[in-house]
């Protein structure tokens, strides 16, 4: 009976083995061994050591994808994790038609990347943009949000963070809703104000809200790829172009497959880097 119980359970793990072994666990070992290859998929692979990781180091190109993804981070986390904090104390707040407001806030997580990609690159269009025609409309000038090599990045994450802010909206409220009110009551008793509430009790408390937040963020901010493919195509002067993208030109464009997984291999250790680095700082036990 013992056996015919083990075998069953066997039987339902077996398909998410399958899952794993054939999707997740093949592609990593095929990826780390064209690591050490040449390969355009048409040709049989051709073993030549430790070249990518030369020509990789010696790549301007992709730091240039590193440091441009850095930028959009560097614009993207802090501005989001603004105002997903901010709508998220707002809805925590007794207010009417909250279930509406929560649900109005997080449609935007749940719609295409590419649609709301498009929508944006047509907003922010020079000539014909709705965004340039109300500046126009106010007797002020066009700017050129995505033609231009110092405003294309921060547009493209201000769109990322009106995409994926929703999501964030509902992580903090989480956070918030777990906060008891006894310590919030407990300082009004004290003559606490509005703002030494928030930066003595709101902020400590979401303390690990805010560290799985910043770690999302990071890792999605890292795989920035729909939006400057479809906006901007990595231009102009290469100023979008992210380090997925990079990556998906070498392997998809270029047919350099090899190469495209060492830049993978290498962009996955600075993410694993940063991630840890992240923690160390913000990351802080709560007594």
């Amino acid at each position: 009976m013992r056996s015919v119980k083990s075998g069953a359970g066997y039987f339902m793990v077996l398909p998410y083995v399958v899952y794993f072994l054939t999707f997740v666990a093949y592609p990593l070992v095929f990826s780390f061994i064209l690591i050490f290859h040449r390969w355009n998929v048409a040709t049989p692979m051709e073993f030549i050591g430790f070249k990518n990781f030369v020509r990789l180091f010696n790549d301007e190109l992709f730091f240039k994808s590193l440091f441009n993804t850095l930028v959009f981070l560097s614009i993207h986390i802090p501005l989001q994790i603004f105002i997903a904090l901010f709508f998220a104390q707002l809805l925590n707040q007794k207010i009417k038609m909250k279930g509406f407001f929560r649900a109005l806030y997080f449609l935007p997580v749940v719609v295409s990347g590419v649609v709301v990609t498009i929508l944006w690159q047509q907003m922010y269009a020079y000539e014909t943009g709705l965004i340039n025609q109300v500046l126009v409309k106010a007797r002020l000038k066009r700017i050129p949000w995505l033609v231009s090599p110092e405003l294309a990045m921060p547009s493209i994450a201000v769109m990322a963070t009106w995409k994926n802010v929703g999501f964030y909206i509902v992580i903090f409220l989480a956070g918030l809703q777990n906060i008891p009110q006894e310590l919030y009551e407990a300082a009004e008793i004290d003559g606490a104000s509005g703002f030494q509430k928030f930066f003595k009790i709101t902020l400590p408390m979401l303390n690990p809200t805010l560290v799985l937040v910043v770690v999302l963020s990071t890792i999605g901010g890292f795989s920035l790829f729909i939006e400057p493919y479809i906006m901007t195509g990595g231009g102009p002067m290469d100023s979008t172009l992210s380090a997925m993208l990079y990556i998906y030109n070498q392997a998809f464009y270029f047919n350099h497959m090899g190469y495209a997984a060492t830049l993978g291999f290498f962009f996955a250790l600075i993410i694993l880097a940063v991630v840890v680095v992240q923690r160390k700082f913000i990351e802080r036990r709560i007594y």
